[in-house]
């Protein structure tokens, strides 16, 4: 970089770092609303539970965000890096006696140097294509970790014994895992909305509006969905090492079944509002409540039935909804008398 250039590059910095503390008012409002709701449902375990898998299953759609919302790469095999994060918390605290905090700076690393080996052949491909080539990592993932029982327990799975405390990880009560999550979807979140702001992010969404203009206006569009595919990776293993404390037993369906986790993440992405900052958080406070509200009294009459009406909301919000949750959110505001003014000065 010439010095002008450099020069140059200072206010443009400095632009996009005041782009993203204007940001955190609204981050740290959403962060408190959701912590007022963990401290309205305390001592109410069953709350608290859907209040917790909430927030993981919104820091998880965040973290697919990234490389398929503002990198336009439909992935299917994020269940791999939140499998990767599972075991290696699993093996470190049953057979190294570890802490599992701290697993999850290595489970990022190992999270993210698997996203790099995977997408730097499947990049090769396009569309459709590409969401097959991920769909077949995740299913010969599947097939190894049955197979590799010495590190993943087989088909019986993996189990952490209960020793309660902190620094274990393992609490008695809900609460504490609400809070958990909580940290870990705020995470998300702020890492999420700084990698928006920044240079990675404007390339990562010139190269989903239009490949072939990012790469002829000099961006480098291997490398630049290299990277937003790490760090979309190491979040959802750091995403995995949380879930393993908090279920404390898992096999390969738990963690590698594509409908209930690969397709999951984008699905919440997709109703919220994919590419946009908070439509994953928006999708998983409609999805994951209704689902277990659904479970729990229609799917208690009719085995099956809450199913049938869950994938009916869903179809109905991808018709009506075309911009998902956020879309419609910003059309609803746009409305109102004062913004209409505001936009048409």
């Amino acid at each position: 970089m010439s010095r002008s250039e450099a020069v140059s590059e200072v206010p443009a910095k400095a632009a996009r770092v005041r782009c993203f503390t204007d940001e955190l008012p609204l981050l740290a409002g959403v962060a408190a609303v959701l912590g007022g709701a963990v401290l309205l449902m305390a001592g109410d375990n069953f709350a608290l539970n859907i209040l917790a898998t909430t927030f993981l299953m919104a820091g998880l759609a965040t973290a697919w965000n990234v490389i398929g919302g503002f990198g336009g790469q439909f992935s299917l095999c994020h269940g791999v890096f939140f499998a990767e994060g599972a075991y290696l918390t699993a093996n470190g605290v049953v057979h190294l006696g570890l802490s599992p905090w701290l697993s999850l700076a290595p489970a990022a690393v190992l999270g993210a140097v698997t996203a790099l080996a995977i997408s730097w052949p499947a990049f090769r491909l396009r569309g459709p294509f590409f969401a097959i080539a991920t769909m077949t990592f995740s299913e010969v993932a599947y097939v190894l970790a049955n197979y590799f029982d010495s590190v993943t327990g087989g088909a019986q799975g993996i189990r952490v014994p209960y020793h309660a405390g902190w620094l274990n990880m393992i609490f008695p009560g809900r609460i504490a895992y609400a809070w958990i999550m909580l940290g870990f979807l705020c995470c998300c979140l702020a890492a999420s909305l700084l990698l928006l702001r920044s240079r990675l992010g404007y390339y990562l969404q010139a190269v989903r509006d239009n490949e072939a203009a990012a790469q002829a206006s000099g961006i480098d569009v291997l490398r630049t969905k290299l990277l937003g595919f790490a760090i979309s990776g190491g979040l959802t293993a750091i995403g995995g090492s949380v879930f393993m404390m908090y279920v404390r037993v898992v096999d390969p369906p738990t963690l590698l079944t594509l409908s209930d986790v690969g397709v999951r993440f984008a699905l919440i992405a997709l109703i919220g509002g994919v590419g946009t900052g908070y439509g994953p958080l928006l999708g998983a406070l409609l999805v994951v409540p209704l689902e277990a509200w659904l479970r729990a009294s229609v799917g208690a009459y009719v085995p099956g039935a809450n199913l049938i009406v869950l994938g009916a909301v869903l179809v109905l919000a991808a018709l009506f909804f075309r911009q998902g949750l956020a879309g419609a959110l910003d059309r609803l505001l746009a409305r109102r008398p004062g913004r209409r003014g505001a936009a048409a000065a």
